[in-house]
């Protein structure tokens, strides 16, 4: 016989938890792949600042003392076109995935485009591409040098 002292109350068994699915990061680096076909001459200069993701405190105070900003643009293109100085895209994966864009990101966007770029927000792959091929349709813009 079990005495009540002894005995442990039941636990519920824990259901498993669904891993979490990187919608952004997936459909991000797909358009990375894209790009390579599409603009390859754009892939070659184009890349990803890896603003987000969790971080240990220590790592996240590192990176920040080393000029890592909330906000930044998920992809910067730095081929100038139509008279801007390049191309940043706040990329979000495609609805129902998306994600809200942030105070921070905002302000970074319309900051840029303040400084002569342009600066969009993308939600999802297809958006992505069609923002890339209206960009690099655009005539270069002349660099003026002195």
């Amino acid at each position: 016989m079990v005495s009540a002292v002894t005995a442990k109350p039941f636990a519920p068994r824990r259901t498993a938890r669904r891993p979490s699915i990187d919608y952004e990061g997936s459909e991000q680096a797909t358009l990375f792949k894209w790009l390579q076909l599409a603009h390859p001459k754009a892939a070659r200069l184009a890349y990803h600042v890896p603003n987000g993701g969790h971080r240990v405190k220590a790592v996240a105070s590192k990176l920040k003392a080393q000029g890592v900003k909330a906000g930044v643009s998920d992809i910067v293109l730095p081929m100038a076109r139509g008279g801007y100085f390049g191309l940043y895209i706040e990329f979000k994966a495609t609805p129902p995935n998306d994600a809200v864009v942030s105070d921070s990101q905002q302000a970074f966007l319309m900051g840029v485009e303040l400084e002569g770029y342009m600066a969009l927000v993308c939600r999802g792959i297809n958006e992505a591409m069609d923002v890339i091929n209206g960009y690099m349709a655009l005539p270069p813009t002349k660099a003026v040098r002195e």
